[in-house]
This record gives C-alpha cells, structure tokens and sequence, in this order.
C-alpha cells in the first residue's frame, strides 16, 4: 500500500504535523507560496517547547560567522550549511525584526529578543499565520498512515483521516516528552522502510562513576550531593581526550546534580562524552579547577609553609579554593592524595572526574539521530516517498546549544517548506 500523501483534484493543500519553530517555519513557507496550509499539532497550543527555552530568555540565534557557525554541527556541518544559507544567524534576526522584535547581541555572542522573551515573538508569528491563511488544528495528534495515504489524526472527538497533496513532519526528537516530542514517529516511519538512526541524548547531563568518597557508586557521596546539588562550579576548564585524536578543552562553567554533572560546559561537550562512554562504558574527563593560574603558581602556594593553619583554610587564603570547590577535593581525593601537596597541586590542575552514564532522553535538551540525510533529497523531501518531507529535530543532526539548535531547526523547516512548495508546483 503507498505511504506517500495523494494528490487530489482540489487546490493544493498541504499539511505540517508539529507546531514547533521547524513546524512553523515550513509552513510559512508553503504559505508564501500559495499553498493552503493546515498544522496539526498534538499539544493544547503550539509553540510549548519554544516557549519554555526561552523562559529564562529567548537564544534565538549567534552572532558568530558563518563558517565558524557551520563548524558547531560537527560531522553534519557539510549537510547543514545549504540549510543555513536559506536562514543563518543574521536572515533570523531580519526575519524576527519583521514581526515587531528587535534583538540584541550579548556579551557571550548570542542573540535575543530586547525583551528576552519568546512569547510575544511567536504571537506575532502566529498572527501573521493566520492571517496568511494558515489553520490549526491542536489536540490532533498523528498516528501514522491509513487508507490509500491518508494521515491518520487522534483528536477530541476520537479519530479521523486525513488527505493532503503534500506533508511536512516536524515531530522532534524524544527529549521533553510532556511538551509533545516523544519520538513515537520513529515506529510509523521505520515501518515505511525509512533510514532512522537511533535517537540519542543530546545536551544532557552525565552520572559520575564511583568516587574516593563513594567507592560503592556511581553517583556522588549522599553528603557532597545533599550540599552542592544544584550549584555552580565556576569558573572552571574542561579537558576531554576521546578516542580517534577527538579532544575538547574549554573553560566555562557546569553544575553540580544530584547524581552527576550538567550545564553549559557539558552540553556542549555532550557529543564526545556520549560517544566515549557508548564505546568504552566510561569516560575521563579532567578538571582545572584553577584555570587562570599557572601550574607551577599553584605548586608552589600549595607546598607554601602553613603553619598551624588547617589545609583548607591554607587552600582558601591562598588560592581561593572553598566551597564546592573544596568539596569537589574531598570527594575526588583520597586521604594520601589530599596531604601530599605535590598531588594536591597536581589535581587542583587536573583533577580526574569519570562518567558512566548520560542522563534519559526525556531528560535532554534535545536528541542525536533521526531521519537519515541521505534518505532525504535537497529539500528534504524522503526520496521513498515524494510529497513526504522532514524538518527540525526529527533530522539526524546534533548542535550545542547556544542559538545554533534552534537557527538550524527553523533553517530546515524553511528549506523543507519550500521544498514542499516544489514538489506541488512540478506535480501540476
């Protein structure tokens, strides 16, 4: 039985299913080109996960140029950039000036809305939706196909099918399920003999393995967890060498879970972490806790003459080490290690931290994996099944977060729009 959207004698409609960024943009798309376009979406609203990212302040995009912006996607860096030549950092920034929301660079390079916030953004994306024509349709959940094509919809009133002469998947990944992106379409599109890779954590955090304090883990001591869970341990460099000559060292800051470690410095290096412990069952990384001091500044404050000043108290005087930092020491290091100062000197430089596990997919910021590119044609159209297309999370692609996830997310749900829009006007 054909899987791919039918074609009928009515004026071209198409259907996006996920009213996400990705979502959106396709069908803004497809609207501009003339293009009847309804959105279902299985959520009360559209928009749930956009909104909650930019709950503590909307990173739309980056300033960063173009090609050191590419570089952030890794191995799919190549496929993503005719992706972003549709819709980089600075096309977003125009794009989201066009709908009444003038944006700012911050300190850090990252882009965001004047006011910080998602909501009156996608109010006007939304307005200016509509009244291009576009209809929505929440609570209306996809479940896959039925007769002869159709789209198969759970909504309110039970179940119903659905025709379109072209279709938009923009389902997301698996990460933050209760807002609608649980991965369940992988089954329906394996089913149909799509290329998946399997989906992974992305931007997540990552369990500890036992410690000096807690030799029965993983996972920290019930002390050092019941204290420090929940701060930040700043600032800070991280030194990770992968297998393969992979490697990553950066300074920034992460903090402190219940079980293990999260944060921007780990999400950004998530990918190489996952990877290692995927391969190895564990992962090394090292510490510095120190990183605007030189080495041989710290050996010789280290084994300076304390007196009768207890270690710490030594430690905090002069190298400003206290706190979770010094928690961070007592949890790591044994007894030896901690009262010789050339080990502790050492470790305060490069103190080993071993990581056994990523946290849940439900957990994560995003997910790894999806639809292959290489099932998929330059508008992102499933060669398998033309009139079926996929954007946003849903692809095989991973990126840091920073505005890089979401300005490639809404890039695709645009090249996958206009794709769509093709694809209709060539079917005439």
């Amino acid at each position: 039985m054909s899987t791919a959207p039918v074609l009928s004698a009515a004026p071209r409609r198409a259907l996006v299913i996920g009213g996400g960024p990705a979502g959106l943009m396709a069908a803004e798309a497809l609207a501009a080109a003339g293009v009847a376009v309804d959105v279902h979406d299985a959520m009360p609203s559209v928009g749930r996960k956009f909104l909650l990212a930019g709950k503590g302040g909307l990173n739309l995009t980056h300033s960063e140029a173009f090609e050191p912006f590419v570089a952030r996607f890794g191995e799919r860096a190549e496929t993503i950039a005719p992706l972003l030549k549709r819709l980089d950092g600075p096309a977003l920034r125009e794009w989201a000036q066009g709908l009444g929301v003038e944006t700012f660079v911050g300190s850090s390079g990252r882009v965001f809305p004047v006011d910080m916030k998602a909501a009156p953004l996608l109010r006007a994306w939304l307005q200016r939706l509509r009244a291009a024509g576009v209809r929505f349709h929440q609570r209306s959940r996809w479940l896959g196909w039925g007769d002869e094509g159709a789209l198969r919809f759970a909504g309110p009133e039970g179940e119903s099918q659905v025709q379109a002469d072209a279709v938009v998947l923009a389902l997301g990944g698996a990460s933050w399920p209760q807002l609608g992106s649980n991965g369940a379409w992988v089954e329906a599109m394996s089913a149909r003999g799509v290329e998946i890779a399997p989906l992974r954590a992305a931007n997540c955090g990552f369990d500890v393995g036992p410690t000096a304090a807690h030799p029965d883990g993983p996972g920290w001591s019930a002390v050092f967890a019941e204290r420090f869970a929940g701060l930040p341990v700043k600032p800070v460099a991280l030194h990770i060498e992968g297998a393969g000559g992979r490697r990553f060292e950066r300074q920034g800051e992460f903090v402190i879970t219940a079980s293990g470690i999260e944060g921007s410095l780990i999400y950004a290096a998530s990918a190489l972490l996952r990877d290692e412990i995927a391969e190895h069952g564990q992962v090394t990384l090292h510490l510095d806790l120190l990183p605007d001091r030189e080495a041989a500044f710290v050996a010789a404050e280290v084994a300076r003459p304390r007196g009768p000043r207890s270690l710490s108290t030594h430690l905090k005087s002069r190298l400003g080490i206290e706190g979770l930092k010094a928690g961070l020491l007592h949890e790591m290091l044994g007894k030896a290690e901690y009262a010789d100062p050339a080990v502790l000197a050492a470790r305060l430089k490069r103190l080993p931290l071993t990581l056994v596990a990523a946290r849940p997919v439900a957990e994560a910021i995003s997910t790894a994996g999806g639809v292959r590119f290489e099932a998929l044609d330059a508008g992102l159209m499933i060669k398998s099944l033309p009139g079926l297309f996929c954007a946003g999370e849903m692809l095989d692609w991973e990126a840091p977060t920073g505005g890089y996830l979401l300005t490639a997310s809404m890039a695709s749900g645009r090249v996958a729009g206009e794709g769509a829009a093709a694809w209709l006007a060539q079917q005439r």
